[in-house]
């Protein structure tokens, strides 16, 4: 049985490859999937109320919910690359560790 990490653990492991990754997959892949241009300004309140927040849980529930709405439960599409999914995946993972 695997350790469930918290959010600030994750938070700290995860940040930094997301701030690199979601405006890169946002100009590679905003083409043919818009929604990910919601994404990326979601994901920049998140890292924006996360940093204002410091050391407390920043209040969350609404972006992640929105989240969940916009990538159908960071339901990966088929035609995009390994960055793309790693993004909804690390951001399912961010999620669920936010809801523990």
């Amino acid at each position: 049985m695997s350790k469930q990490l918290t959010f600030n653990q994750i938070k700290e492991n995860r940040f930094k490859i997301l701030e690199q990754y979601v405006p890169i997959v946002a100009r590679v892949h905003g083409g043919n999937h818009p929604e990910f241009h919601e994404v990326h300004n979601v994901f920049d309140t998140i890292i924006t109320k996360t940093k204002k927040a410091g050391a407390e849980k920043p209040e969350l529930n609404k972006e992640f919910s929105k989240l969940r709405e916009i990538t159908d439960n960071y339901k990966v599409p088929g035609d995009v690359c390994e960055s793309y999914e790693t993004v909804y995946n690390m951001l399912a993972e961010l999620d669920k560790a936010y809801r523990v």
